[in-house]
């Protein structure tokens, strides 16, 4: 790794200088790198943990697994939508400090409800399953990696 001494650092960033993008250049990389909707990933865990408990009903037959299923889903959903709710508030975007200050707060309350809801578990639903309530749980919560990584296919890029 290149390392940069002290003493050059003016002439390094004499070369490095920085341009700002046009207006058309912003255009443009907006059309390569869409903005994902967190409500679309929202409906997309929804859908996937849906498709786990109707997996989970064809592997084991049981209908106490696919409560379980679904109750781990929604371990994900619901405080991910609380989340996004409170992030996307008029409150949360009053200013840069409101909005770090918000995300805070929102990122603790979605962890917190999401603990409750793990810990509340075995008293709400009858006879839990643990593996289906996990297998519900992980697949709902990796849909955000699965979104960033497929935004192209949610936002098509249009051809120009």
């Amino acid at each position: 790794m290149a390392r940069i001494h002290p003493e050059d650092l003016d002439q390094h960033q004499a070369h490095e200088a920085f341009e700002p993008l046009t207006a058309e250049q912003v255009v443009e990389l907006r059309k390569h790198q869409p903005i994902l909707s967190v409500w679309r990933v929202l409906w997309v865990q929804a859908v996937l943990g849906l498709l786990v408990a109707w997996v989970v009903w064809l592997v084991s037959g049981r209908v106490n697994a696919v409560y379980s299923a679904i109750y781990g889903a929604l371990a994900v959903i619901v405080p991910a939508t609380l989340f996004a709710r409170g992030l996307t508030s008029k409150v949360a975007s009053v200013n840069v400090g409101s909005a770090v200050f918000g995300f805070f707060l929102w990122e603790m309350v979605k962890i917190g409800l999401t603990v409750a809801m793990l810990f509340a578990a075995p008293r709400l639903v009858e006879d839990l399953s643990w593996p289906a309530m996990l297998a519900g749980l992980i697949v709902t919560m990796k849909v955000y990696w699965v979104a960033l990584g497929f935004r192209k296919v949610f936002y098509p890029v249009s051809p120009t």
